[in-house]
């Protein structure tokens, strides 16, 4: 059985991953817009993938037993300054989730819930995943810039992004 203060805590996050998934999708929406098919598939697959993230941690509450509580996500953003200024949002926001897992992890620990603090070790680690590869693309368009080949290739390149699949 899950503490209510660590059910709290999981729910919490449970809101912060569907933010997550509205924050890609209005992503995939403004690239959709600039007719940057590759930016805009690998937003969507972020979205999935955000969107399993909560659902794994919806089913976990319930499966100890928690209480789910649905609650108000706020609207993302919609307008950004260019390709580059949206990828340091997501490394940006992806730094934040990744902080909030470890305090996640923290409570776990404090609660002494050691089945909640295994669980959450597949989040710690895919946190760093994600840092890397989105810290690469915001490499990768650091050098590129506004320059109309390179976004070409790395359009393409990003959308070979396979479907997400979550253990």
């Amino acid at each position: 059985m899950l503490s209510e203060r660590m059910a709290k805590a999981l729910n919490d996050q449970v809101t912060a991953e569907f933010y997550s998934s509205y924050f890609y999708l209005s992503m995939h929406s403004y690239f959709e817009s600039l007719n940057l098919e590759g930016f805009s598939h690998w937003m969507r697959f972020q979205a999935q993938e955000e969107m399993m993230h909560a659902m794994k941690l919806y089913d976990y509450i319930n499966e100890r037993g928690g209480h789910i509580i649905l609650q108000t996500i706020d609207q993302p953003p919609a307008e950004w300054h260019s390709v580059l200024h949206v990828f340091e949002k997501v490394l940006e926001h992806e730094q934040k989730v990744t902080g909030m897992i470890n305090n996640l992890v923290d409570v776990a620990l404090d609660e002494r819930d050691h089945a909640s603090c295994a669980f959450l070790q597949w989040f710690v680690s895919e946190q760093v995943e994600e840092e890397s590869h989105v810290g690469a693309i915001v490499n990768k368009l650091t050098m590129v810039k506004d320059d109309p080949a390179g976004l070409f290739v790395m359009d393409q390149e990003l959308g070979k992004r396979l479907p997400p699949t979550v253990e």
